[in-house]
């Protein structure tokens, strides 16, 4: 999250040009912040992920699926900080029975506090009633893969389908816990998609990032490859034959990359915590800002100024654990950038 040193100074301005306050209210409200992030560290949740990329038909599709699918597990590979928590299915050695046993395989290492992101790349199918994802030998449908998915017990679960007629299980595949991610808006659309490259460009750099604080959401990862697919018809004036869809709750919050420092954080139980204690301020400072209109000018101040101060505190925090652990500040230490937190 970027925090120039002139939101600060806006924040006063405005606050001083619209109300006095007296010293004792200033005072309050750093207690209140502090003890925030006096408590103990929560213990970070473990993260899991699954990608399986199914069969190409074609050599140009197989070639690129495969590379997509170990792009994808580089990725996160960082995300989860530590390799034994992806699993990678490629090509013609995915079935519907290697489908099975690693989704089963992660349902039994999964807890309730933990996160699982599942991705799935090729080709699929619909007709009429029953998606299908094609795989070598007997294709898995949507029936089977929704029974799977319901098995894994992680509280936070994103899957995204990338395959072509991914739409048709959107809504099919949501519930509680976990947000779905479709390449096309219904079953119907059933050409080859460019989702999945998009996707990945928005997990492994950081032109995704919007608010430039090394971690990708799924919400701007799926904002950035929408934009992304929508670009490229439109550059080749043709129709676009997909359009993506996100369904569920918790995408702005569910983290798919984590860049620069934020990678290096591995397995620590601090970092990880302080990371995602960062996610959810950033998401109140947007909620703040949203509220700006129905605010008295006073109150949205007040406001912001709180959730900043609590920020603040807490990257400090994160450089302080980067630092003990061989890391660099992430950050607070950026000029203002497009998206990044301003005051107005």
């Amino acid at each position: 999250m970027v925090v120039a040193p002139e939101v600060g100074a806006a924040v006063r301005d405005r606050r001083q040009a619209t109300a006095r306050r007296s010293a004792s209210h200033h005072r309050g409200l750093w207690p209140v912040a502090c003890s925030l992030f006096l408590l103990p560290a929560i213990c970070s949740a473990a993260t899991y992920a699954l990608i399986v990329s199914g069969l190409g038909g074609e050599p140009q599709y197989e070639q690129r699926f495969r590379e997509q699918a170990n792009a994808l597990s580089d990725a996160a590979v960082k995300l989860t900080g530590d390799r034994s928590h992806v699993t990678t299915l490629l090509g013609e050695r995915t079935t519907r029975e290697s489908v099975r046993q690693a989704v089963q395989t992660l349902a039994g290492k999964t807890q309730p506090a933990d996160r699982v992101l599942i991705v799935l790349i090729g080709h699929g199918s619909f007709d009429g009633e029953e998606y299908r994802f094609n795989v070598t030998g007997p294709d898995p449908t949507a029936a089977e893969l929704g029974a799977l998915f319901n098995g894994i017990g992680a509280g936070e679960q994103l899957i995204v389908n990338a395959t072509s007629a991914s739409g048709a299980v959107t809504e099919r595949w949501q519930r509680e816990g976990r947000a779905v991610v479709s390449a096309t808006k219904n079953g119907g659309e059933r050409t080859a998609t460019r989702f999945a490259q998009f996707w990945l460009q928005a997990v492994s750099s950081e032109a995704a990032d919007v608010n430039k604080d090394d971690i990708v959401t799924a919400q701007e990862a799926f904002e950035f490859a929408s934009r992304k697919v929508a670009d490229s018809y439109k550059t080749e004036v043709a129709l676009a034959t997909e359009h993506p869809r996100l369904e569920g709750r918790g995408a702005e919050r569910f983290q798919v990359a984590r860049l620069g420092a934020a990678s290096l954080a591995g397995d620590d139980a601090t970092l990880n915590s302080l990371l995602e204690q960062r996610v959810r301020v950033e998401h109140e400072i947007d909620a703040v800002k949203q509220r700006k209109a129905s605010l008295a000018l006073d109150a949205y101040y007040d406001e912001l100024e709180t959730v900043l101060v609590r920020l603040a505190l807490l990257q400090k925090k994160i450089d302080a654990r980067q630092s003990q652990i061989g890391g660099t500040s992430t950050s607070m230490n950026r000029g203002p950038t497009p998206g990044g937190t301003d005051a107005h």
